[in-house]
């Protein structure tokens, strides 16, 4: 599983970080780990828009992203 760690960045690098990590596995599922409900919101939308489904936990220091292309 290809895990984003981007706490303690603030946009839009937990969003570029994201894009990459898309771009460079398409198709695979994504963690992304982030610390603010700005990132939690910009990330989750990026996905979406992909048509990954978005599964959010929130963790001690922040939130962990579970991104899923759609179907899987």
């Amino acid at each position: 599983m290809i895990e984003v760690d981007a706490r303690g960045f603030s946009c839009p690098i937990p969003v570029v970080k994201t894009t990459q990590a898309l771009d460079g596995h398409p198709g695979k599922p994504v963690i992304v780990l982030v610390d603010s409900e700005v990132a939690r919101e910009n990330v989750s939308r990026l996905a979406r828009s992909r048509g990954y489904s978005v599964k959010v936990e929130q963790v001690l220091d922040g939130y962990r992203l579970q991104l899923a292309p759609a179907g899987k």
